[in-house]
């Protein structure tokens, strides 16, 4: 970062503690103080650990063991393990299958995680080579899996796709693609970084969609609140010799108790609101583009999806990036309500891009909070 960015994003923080009025809290907000009060609250009486005379975990005992065994209770897997990251969790996923099925070839979306944000690590760290599903920033179709030239080992689907505007298929396409991965005799993996929040756009459980795969990597930090940390989860089988890999990787650490008490007091206490914020992110969405549609400021816009899949979307606009950024910081320290927080160049050329989660700040807004916000944030462009 160079020093206006630094300040930029000095002041977002700043701005994001003291808005009383926000969608959702950013990671980037949190204190070393408040995440201590609140790690030392979840080891108390009713806590996800009760009893805090427990011994400390040695090399994933005790929570940790407890933790991974919650997720695979959740997610109606066999076994799952806990990783200090999910990019080892699929990495390792990844290459155990390629071992299994003798093919180092992942099919995989060329916005998927392990493209755009791990360094080419497949490759480098692994051997493995990939494939692209598809160039268009959606979700890969049945046909499109079909028609790929050269054989696979392992189907690599993100669910929802993150980068392209938190995306999901429909059932009956997710359904599609892995007959057809199947047809061709490979395994499917699911990137299930947000798995917990699409249920409702698949009226669907957990297990009937992690059914579909052979395993599925699940964060617990992104949408559950937690310090860090994921799991990968699938067969037992897999998850022994995925292990053992942990290992090799250097992800076998002495003590993981901070991660593993976050992430249970996230699948206890967020994980049973995320159908909430989905449905109110798609209130808030609708009312975006209502005032958006309706400002002359504004000559266009969009919102993506329409309707979001999760509780995540984004908003698109046709103004430079640094500018909406500092539009929408002046709206927080001026008028202490925070709608936008950092935009991006990366869109299309002339458009920028931001994202927009609704968690339970965001429960409160009406679409008249929202049409209230927009207005402001415009006035200061």
């Amino acid at each position: 970062m160079n020093e206006d960015t630094e300040a930029v994003a000095e002041r977002l923080v700043a701005a994001g503690r003291a808005a009383g009025r926000k969608l959702s809290h950013s990671l980037r907000e949190a204190t070393l103080a408040g995440l201590l009060a609140d790690l030392g609250g979840l080891a108390g009486p009713g806590g996800p650990a009760a009893d805090p005379d427990e011994p400390g975990d040695i090399y994933g005992d005790g929570v940790v063991a407890r933790l991974e065994r919650r997720v695979a209770e959740l997610l109606g897997t066999e076994d799952a393990a806990f990783f200090p990251t999910g990019t080892m969790a699929q990495q390792i996923a990844l290459r155990c299958w390629a071992g299994r099925t003798g093919n180092p070839v992942v099919a995989l979306h060329p916005m998927s995680h392990p493209e755009r944000w791990e360094g080419g690590a497949l490759s480098t760290v692994s051997g493995l080579r990939v494939v692209h599903t598809t160039g268009e920033p959606r979700q890969p179709t049945a046909s499109e899996i079909a028609e790929l030239p050269e054989p696979f080992g392992t189907l690599m689907l993100e669910l929802p796709l993150r980068d392209a505007g938190f995306l999901l298929p429909t059932w009956e396409e997710l359904s599609a693609v892995v007959a057809t991965a199947r047809e061709r005799e490979a395994v499917v993996h699911i990137d299930g970084a947000r798995l917990w929040e699409s249920t409702v756009h698949f009226d669907r459980t957990l297990p009937e969609i992690v059914e579909l795969a052979d395993s599925v990597y699940v964060s617990f930090y992104k949408s559950l609140g937690g310090l860090s940390g994921a799991a990968l989860a699938g067969s037992a089988s897999l998850v022994s010799e995925a292990r053992v890999w942990r290992h090799r990787y250097g992800g076998q650490i002495f003590r993981q108790f901070p991660a593993a008490l976050s992430a249970l007091a996230g699948l206890e206490r967020e994980l049973p609101k995320l159908p909430s914020y989905v449905a109110h992110a798609r209130v808030v969405a609708s009312a975006l583009s209502a005032a958006l549609g309706s400002s002359p400021e504004v000559p266009w816009f969009r919102i993506n999806p329409e309707v979001p899949h999760t509780h995540q979307f984004q908003v698109w606009l046709p103004y430079d990036a640094d500018r909406l950024t500092e539009a929408g910081v002046r709206l927080a320290e001026e008028t202490g309500t925070l709608l936008f927080r950092r935009w991006s160049p990366d869109g299309p050329p002339g458009l920028s891009v931001t994202e927009l989660e609704v968690t339970e700040p965001g429960l409160s807004w009406t679409e008249a909070d929202v049409a209230e916000a927009v207005r402001g944030f415009v006035a200061r462009l």
